[in-house]
């Protein structure tokens, strides 16, 4: 299992798979809204504007995350809405300005907080654009029923 940048989060697209197929399973299949899926990066005041857009890893965790949540709704969940956490950078209760969870990436050292899209807010602009585009499909190694 992967460890985020920062810390406390652990990256495990399964375990998305496995909490809709519990409440699917425990609370007969209500409709589910995912309000908040994200993760988030320390916060290093060393990159510059073009080093803190890249953020390749928050693309692949959508990707993996959005591909095993289809694979739950492919067995009958219903799920009828995915929030991405967070659009832009939020104060953490814990870390503050420290960790980065936004698609946007907001320059707070150049005084007028300019907003830059990071590559993960291109992705998923393109994502929800396209109608046909699927997230590529993979294999899920899914507890045995």
């Amino acid at each position: 299992m992967l460890q985020a940048s920062c810390g406390w989060i652990y990256v495990y697209p399964q375990g998305i798979y496995e909490t809709m197929m519990y409440i699917k399973k425990k609370y007969k299949n209500p409709i589910i809204y995912i309000t908040e899926n994200g993760l988030g990066e320390e916060n290093s005041l060393k990159n510059r504007v073009t080093e803190a857009r890249v953020d390749e890893m928050r693309t692949k965790y959508h990707i993996d995350h959005l591909c095993c949540l289809r694979d739950s709704i492919d067995d009958g969940v219903r799920v009828k809405g995915y929030f991405v956490w967070s659009l832009f950078n939020s104060f953490e209760w814990s870390v503050g300005y420290t960790n980065r969870f936004g698609l946007i990436y907001i320059e707070y050292r150049d005084g007028n907080f300019t907003r830059y899209p990071k590559g993960s807010a291109i992705w998923y602009m393109n994502f929800l654009k396209d109608k046909d585009t699927e997230a590529p499909k993979k294999q899920l190694l899914v507890p045995s029923k």
